[in-house]
C-alpha cells in the first residue's frame, strides 16, 4: 500500500521546509525507540524518518509529488542526506535524552557513595513571654540515627556488604540501543541494589539491614529574644542520619507564639488597655500597672481623654538579632463613667455643675460628665 509522507508527518502538501522540520522533530521525540517501548513504535519511527528524508530534499519531494512513493523508491538507500540542516541529532534530542551517554556519563550520579540525611521540621509553641525574651527550651524529636550495632552498614556484625553482581558495584545499569542515528546507551538505576552498588546478604537484626533506626532524641535549643510567629530556627546536623556514612541533615524549628489575655503584640510593640475612673482622668493619678517586665508605675496626666494612648518606651519586644533595642509598650486608657452614683456623690457633682454653669436634672449628670471630657 502506497504511503502518503505528508500524512505520516501530519502536514499539508504546501508545508514549507521549516514546517516539515518541526513536524519531524515533534514526532521523532515521541516515537524514538529509547523513549517509546509500545508495540509498533519502532516501525512508526522508521516511517517518520523516511517521510522526512523524502520531503526535506527538494528534488525527492518533487518526484514524490509527481509520481508518489514509486518516484522515490530508487533513492531509498541513499541515506539521510539533509540531516545537516537540522543542526545535528544533538539539537533535536538534547533536552529530551538527558541521562544518556555523552552528557550522561558526566551528569549521572552514583548512589553507592555517602549521601546526606534528610532535613526535618518541628513546629514548636511558645508562651507569649517566651517569644519576647527567648531562653533555653528542651524538645524531643524522632529522627533516624545510625544503627549502633552495624555502625550504619546494614550488615550483620562480622559480615559486610558485597558489590552488586548486576551492576558490578556502580549502582547503574546501561542498555545500548541502535537507531538510524547511531548507537545510544541509556543509564538507569540498578534494580537489584536500588542504586546502592552493594548488596547486604546477612542483614543486621537490629535495623533489618537499613543501617539506621528511628529514635527519639532530647535536645536543648536556644530561643533568641524577639521571635515571632513563623520564625524559623536551624539546628545544624540534628536531622536524619546520612546513608553510608554521609553527613546528617538539619533540623528546622518553626515557632508559633500563644496569645496572651492581657498583652498583644504589634510588630516590636506591645499593646494593652487600662480602665480608670472619670475622677482619675480629670485629676490625673499615678498607677501601678502590669508590663511584660513586671509591675511598673504609670503616670496618668490630668484631663486624660477616653482612648488616649500612653507610651512606655523600651518596654516592648526586643529586636530579633539586636536584643538591646526594644519596642514600646502602648497603653490605651479607657474611662469608666458610672451609670449610678450615691446621693452624696450626686450632691457634690451638682455643686460642681453649678460652678461650671451646666444644667442638671434628668439626663443632666451624663451630659455634665460628657462635657467635662469634651472640654
Amino acid at each position: 500500500m502506497a504511503r502518503d509522507y505528508y500524512e505520516i508527518l501530519g502536514i499539508s502538501r504546501d508545508a514549507d521546509k521549516e514546517e516539515i522540520k518541526r513536524a519531524y522533530r515533534r514526532l521523532a521525540r515521541k516515537y524514538h525507540p529509547d523513549v517509546n517501548s509500545e508495540p509498533g513504535a519502532d516501525e512508526k519511527f522508521k516511517e517518520i524518518n523516511r517521510a522526512y528524508e523524502v520531503l526535506s530534499e527538494p528534488e525527492m519531494r518533487s518526484r514524490f509529488d509527481r509520481f508518489g512513493e514509486a518516484g522515490v523508491s530508487s533513492a531509498a538507500g541513499a541515506g539521510f542526506q539533509d540531516m545537516g540542516d537540522m543542526g545535528g541529532f544533538a539539537d533535536i534530542f538534547e533536552s529530551f535524552f538527558t541521562g544518556f551517554t555523552g552528557n550522561a556519563g558526566q551528569t549521572s550520579r552514583r548512589r553507592n557513595g555517602p549521601s546526606r540525611g534528610d532535613d526535618l521540621r518541628l513546629d514548636l509553641k511558645l508562651e507569649f513571654r517566651e517569644g519576647i525574651f527567648g531562653g533555653e527550651k528542651e524538645i524531643r524529636i524522632p529522627h533516624l540515627e545510625n544503627c549502633a550495632t552495624c555502625s550504619g552498614s546494614g550488615a550483620k556484625p562480622g559480615t559486610k556488604a558485597r558489590a552488586c553482581s548486576t551492576c558490578s558495584g556502580s549502582g547503574q545499569v546501561r542498555r545500548a540501543t541502535r537507531t538510524p542515528f547511531g548507537s545510544f546507551t541509556q543509564v538507569s538505576v540498578c534494580p537489584t541494589c536500588n542504586g546502592d552498588g552493594q548488596v547486604v546478604e546477612e542483614k543486621c537484626e537490629t535495623c533489618n539491614g537499613l543501617g539506621r533506626k528511628q529514635e527519639t532524641k532530647k535536645l536543648k535549643i536556644t530561643i533568641p529574644a524577639g521571635v515571632d510567629n513563623g520564625t524559623r530556627l536551624r539546628v545544624s546536623k540534628e536531622g536524619d542520619a546520612g546513608l553510608r556514612g554521609g553527613p546528617p541533615g538539619d533540623l528546622y524549628v518553626y515557632l508559633f507564639i500563644e496569645e496572651d489575655l492581657e498583652f498583644h503584640r504589634d510588630g516590636i510593640n506591645i499593646t494593652s488597655e487600662i480602665k480608670i475612673s472619670y475622677l482619675q482622668a480629670i485629676l490625673g493619678c499615678s498607677l501601678e500597672i502590669n508590663t511584660v517586665d513586671g509591675p511598673k508605675e504609670l503616670i496618668i496626666p490630668a484631663g486624660t481623654q477616653p482612648n488616649t494612648v500612653l507610651t512606655m518606651e523600651n518596654h516592648g519586644v526586643p529586636k530579633l538579632g539586636n536584643p538591646v533595642s526594644r519596642g514600646d509598650f502602648l497603653i490605651t486608657v479607657l474611662i469608666d463613667i458610672p451609670t449610678k452614683v450615691t446621693p452624696e456623690e450626686r450632691e457634690l457633682l451638682e455643686k460642681l455643675a453649678k460652678i461650671k454653669g451646666d444644667r442638671t436634672g434628668k439626663g443632666g449628670l451624663e451630659g455634665f460628665l460628657g462635657g467635662l471630657f469634651r472640654g
